[in-house]
């Protein structure tokens, strides 16, 4: 399922259940458990994992009533709220969606939702030329073809990019919450360059998408390092409601300024000049490479001059070695003779093939 779908979806379930957000946080707990086919699920169960949700998400204990859970089932199982949830009982004690694909977070949306959201989307419309909105103008076009292709008139005319077999995303709710409402983390996480697992106490900063994958950008608390941990090398995660969350200082638009991707080092972003040929010098004036980029001169043959100031990290590398013979680096030195290095590397690689 595409994040658009997402929080569409979870959008109007918060818009129906306004007055009640514990039936809310209930009916996604008991929808996350039943998807575990792994595991057996009695009411009991289920009954406790939603005092443990209540209790992660609002910070107090509720008291669960075993009717509560029973009468959660049932709604899920009704039309009301458009669910139809295929919940049965099995052994007489046990709970599973009868097909291990359900979801409802992958219900489609009613027709009393496509109203609100028109309307929603109308009404966003009318302040696209104000500054204000002005990053909405794509959410808006997503969610009017959302409702174009939902309502039978067309296949979709927005087609995402999207990886439905990335690891971690499940992470990025209980991330967000965590994030809003300053609650300190514990993760437990392993690089690709570790050998094992370790677990830590972080505060989370900004939650960052790049190149299909998310990334939480935060600290240790013993550490003044910013950290940035990729979703799909966590292991487990947990909120530590216990702990004081400190609030500490971050401008995200200020630590990304002079990177691109992900990977900020710590050094002054250097002075990079590239010769961008006749080809894909249109492609690079109107798509810049990062917001730094600055047109130095044209050349007879169609070929651009450019520089950036940015970090020399692997994904400025990579970028660069996408764009294969189309981009060459003037300047600095040390990344002109690392990116010689590996395109040499290739033409020896590709050698040996013959």
């Amino acid at each position: 399922m595409s994040l658009l779908n997402y929080y569409i979806i979870h959008s109007f379930n918060h818009y129906e259940l306004a007055t009640n957000k514990n039936a809310l946080i209930r009916y996604r707990t008991i929808d996350r458990c039943l998807q575990n086919s792994a595991r057996r699920w009695t009411l009991e169960d289920l009954i406790e994992a939603c005092s443990d949700a209540l209790y992660e998400y609002e910070g107090k204990h509720t008291n669960v009533s075993k009717r509560t859970v029973q009468l959660d089932i049932q709604l899920l199982r009704s039309d009301k709220l458009g669910y139809n949830a295929p919940i049965e009982v099995y052994d007489r004690k046990f709970y599973r969606y009868a097909d291990p694909d359900f979801s409802i977070t992958d219900i489609p949306l009613r027709s009393d939702d496509l109203d609100v959201i028109s309307e929603s989307v109308a009404m966003l419309r009318q302040f696209k030329d104000f500054s204000l909105f002005a990053e909405l103008n794509g959410v808006i076009q997503k969610l009017e073809d959302k409702i174009h292709h939902e309502t039978g008139k067309s296949n979709p005319i927005i087609h995402l990019e999207k990886n439905e077999d990335l690891k971690g995303l499940e992470y990025l709710d209980t991330l967000y919450q965590a994030i809003s409402k300053k609650i300190m983390l514990r993760v437990t996480y392993q690089s690709f360059s570790a050998r094992t697992p370790t677990t830590f106490s972080f505060v989370g900063f900004i939650l960052k998408e790049y190149n299909n994958r998310w990334f939480l950008v935060g600290r240790k608390l013993e550490y003044p390092t910013i950290l940035t941990l990729a979703l799909d090398r966590i292991y487990a995660l947990t909120l530590n409601l216990k702990a004081d969350c400190p609030n500490f200082d971050f401008n995200a638009d200020e630590y990304y300024k002079n990177t691109f991707g992900v990977t900020v080092l710590n050094e002054r972003p250097a002075k990079v000049e590239l010769l961008v040929d006749r080809r894909n010098a249109p492609y690079v004036l109107t798509k810049p490479l990062h917001a730094s980029q600055q047109l130095v001169s044209r050349r007879d043959d169609g070929s651009i001059l450019i520089n950036l100031r940015v970090h020399l990290n692997y994904e400025f590398e990579r970028l660069i070695l996408g764009f294969g013979d189309s981009i060459t680096v003037l300047k600095p030195a040390k990344l002109r003779k690392r990116i010689v290095g590996k395109l040499r590397g290739a033409i020896k690689k590709y050698g040996e093939d013959g």
